[in-house]
């Protein structure tokens, strides 16, 4: 069997932050490689955090640069190359050149598992691998596997040999329910996702014992180990839980998630950062780029500098424009109702946050 590395990457998030804490105190025995992809444009809270977490766990983060034998900050090396095109939700050449490669390039041909901080109560998969050598595992998650094992897992084909695999599993209280459910074939009337959530709330621990007997008999990095510490893995980790992590361990929150009130025309509001990364990261909400603007003044001049007609961050404004007054008390009024109309229109307190969460997913988040 290949050595296989077990990897994660830390983005300076508290995703990130809270699951580098969480593998080390819950499984200290699974030799971890901390990295971290430098962009060469990140905020100061961000190198802040991977040194509190260096502190805390006792490990160096490994930093990892595009175009490390370049006089330029990574960014700014790709930049010139693409000819001043600025990236866009569209054109995410800064995800592929300054996260994806290098990370890709770092673990070389490797058998590696890579942990990913996507939390129980965020409906994505998050960055995977095309490359067959690299597995993602997602810990905080009920379900750990990534949606393209689960796809072959229970593609219909496989039915017959679940019901043998889980004969030898599962509990014998729980094999009539199971093989009940395994009988039922994938089809629009029952999806994927459906049968996936029913044999997971029926035992966790022995959907992830079979996925790990199936795994045996794929190329799959975990195909390389004889046991993995996961599998009795049943905890569901929401935002809440990552920032008890994060408070209780000591290493603390990324100011950049503090609340920061402001008031305009007599209104109150609050804003803060949703996301790590670039702090010119492109997809940013307009609020997020005011509270730049106000609160890192420095840092939005140089991102405005980057904007060269017809390239600017966002598709139809400019950082020039958004800053007029008129416009930014507009923004800054916008942000108010919309968090009123958020608050009056759900019930949990959190959901506001959690929106936030799904519209500041940027390169960082979706990576690792």
């Amino acid at each position: 069997m290949k050595k296989v590395r077990h990897v994660m990457g830390i983005s300076g998030g508290k995703d990130s932050g809270a699951l580098a804490i969480y593998l080390f105190n819950k499984y200290p025995e699974l030799e971890i490689e901390y990295y971290f992809t430098d962009t060469g444009k990140e905020l100061q809270e961000t190198y802040d955090l991977i040194s509190n977490i260096e502190k805390f766990t006792g490990r160096e983060v490994a930093r990892i640069e595009a175009a490390d034998k370049s006089h330029e900050d990574p960014f700014d090396h790709f930049l010139k190359l693409y000819g001043g095109f600025l990236p866009a939700s569209n054109a995410r050449w800064c995800t592929n050149k300054l996260k994806l490669e290098p990370f890709e390039k770092w673990v070389g041909d490797d058998p590696v598992i890579s942990y990913v901080g996507i939390r129980g109560d965020e409906d994505r998969d998050g960055y995977i691998s095309k490359k067959n050598n690299i597995q993602s595992i997602f810990p905080f998650r009920k379900n750990i596997w990534s949606e393209d094992v689960t796809r072959h897992l229970l593609k219909n084909s496989n039915i017959e040999t679940l019901l043998v695999a889980y004969e030898n599993f599962a509990p014998s209280e729980k094999l009539d329910r199971i093989k009940e459910i395994l009988n039922v074939p994938i089809s629009p009337k029952y999806d994927l996702k459906s049968k996936l959530n029913t044999l997971i709330d029926i035992d966790i621990k022995t959907f992830n014992k079979v996925v790990f007997d199936f795994l045996k008999t794929t190329e799959y990095p975990l195909a390389n180990v004889e046991d993995f510490e996961l599998l009795d893995n049943e905890d569901n980790l929401v935002r809440d839980d990552i920032f008890k992590i994060l408070k209780e361990s000591g290493v603390g929150v990324p100011k950049y998630y503090e609340k920061v009130e402001y008031e305009i025309n007599g209104k109150k509001g609050e804003y803060a950062r949703s996301r790590s990364g670039c702090f010119f990261c492109f997809f940013q909400q307009k609020i997020e780029w005011i509270w730049l603007y106000e609160q890192h003044p420095e840092k939005f001049a140089l991102a405005m500098a980057y904007e060269k007609d017809p390239y600017t961050w966002m598709q139809d404004e400019s950082l020039q424009d958004i800053i007029k007054p008129e416009r930014m008390a507009q923004i800054k009024e916008d942000n108010i109702k919309r968090t009123q109309r958020i608050a009056q229109n759900k019930k949990s307190p959190y959901l506001i946050d959690l929106l936030e969460d799904a519209e500041g997913e940027g390169c960082a988040s979706c990576f690792i």
